[in-house]
């Protein structure tokens, strides 16, 4: 699949997940086998006013290319101005979100907000084509609401106006994560424009994933919730699309190893003290599952170190009970 001028290896890709696809995470999804990974959404004008916490958001390891990296705003200026002020990074493309349910985006008029501005949509992505000769996509959701369903007119909008894809959440704003996404507007945009089409709701497994290629006839699949904690899906879908082989499940000592991994890159990035709180959600998310996981959330929402972290983990490795039915995913 190519996206303009970049080369992928293969259609599965790791969705922008704020406080989730950080730097650790994302070299996870690509040695597990995502073909692109997205950093997490960073505000036009925290690059614009050098925000510290945003230079962080934009750190890239040589290891995790092809990335892009996924911008929220909603004045065309801001987007240009902050991708001229990037130009140095070795980023290898330019997303911009039209898809954030979260009422503190949207109330700024950031986000599925611009659901309800097709005319600004196409000004920011005209904005940025101006901008940059990278590749540029767009996300965007069906609509803001059951009553106002626009994704095909915003997409042919995004094409018209310069960008090399989009990417296609298959719910509206005010259905936020509930729900089930609907497919079947994401074929209608795929019919409705000439770029690459990435779809994105509902893909947890390799069979599904299958699935929405088949019935939306998309180019792509953005995988998001259901690889936390599991980076193995993304070589699992691509195994299974290559050959209809459905690859064994990890097993759990290999999902504390990597926990216990993940957690040490956070700390080498973040520092013990931020790290030991961003890794509570993730840790939830490795042991989804485990027998007795009401009570070690528990323990992992009280962890304030890494050893009390580690305790938590070596606790599971060593347990006798341990077998492959001990966990569902």
């Amino acid at each position: 699949m190519n996206i303009g001028k970049l080369k992928l290896k293969n259609n599965i890709f790791s969705a922008p997940m704020a406080g989730v696809t950080d730097l650790p995470f994302r070299l996870l999804a690509k040695e597990f086998g995502a073909g692109l990974v997205f950093s997490e959404m960073i505000s036009v004008k925290g690059i614009i006013y050098n925000n510290s916490n945003t230079k962080e958001l934009l750190e890239i390891d040589e290891n995790e290319h092809p990335i892009g990296v996924q911008l929220f705003g909603h004045e065309p200026d801001e987007f240009a101005e902050a991708i001229k002020i990037t130009a140095h990074l070795p980023i290898d493309l330019y997303d911009v979100n039209f898809g954030c349910p979260a009422p503190k985006i949207v109330k700024n008029g950031d986000g599925s907000a611009l659901m309800n501005n097709p005319d600004l949509i196409g000004k920011i992505v005209y904005a940025m084509r101006a901008a940059t000769d990278k590749p540029i996509s767009a996300k965007i959701r069906l609509g803001f609401d059951k009553d106002n369903i626009n994704a095909v007119e915003a997409a042919k909008i995004i094409e018209g106006n310069g960008a090399d894809m989009v990417t296609v959440h298959g719910r509206t704003r005010c259905m936020y994560y509930s729900g089930n996404a609907d497919w079947n507007m994401i074929r209608k945009v795929k019919k409705s424009v000439n770029i690459p089409v990435t779809g994105n709701g509902d893909v947890v497994d390799p069979i599904s994933a299958k699935k929405m290629l088949d019935e939306t006839g998309c180019d792509g699949v953005m995988i998001g919730r259901a690889a936390q904690g599991y980076p193995w899906i993304f070589g699992s879908v691509s195994h299974y699309l290559k050959t209809r082989e459905i690859l064994p499940e990890p097993k759990m000592t290999e999902r504390v190893a990597l926990a216990l991994r993940h957690f040490e890159m956070l700390i080498n990035l973040k520092g013990e003290f931020t790290a030991v709180r961003e890794m509570r959600r993730h840790m939830q998310c490795y042991i989804k599952g485990v027998k007795g996981s009401a009570k070690i959330r528990t323990e992992i929402v009280h962890a304030e170190t890494f050893e009390d972290m580690k305790r938590i983990l070596m606790d599971i490795y060593n347990r006798s009970d341990f077998t492959q039915s001990s966990f569902d995913l």
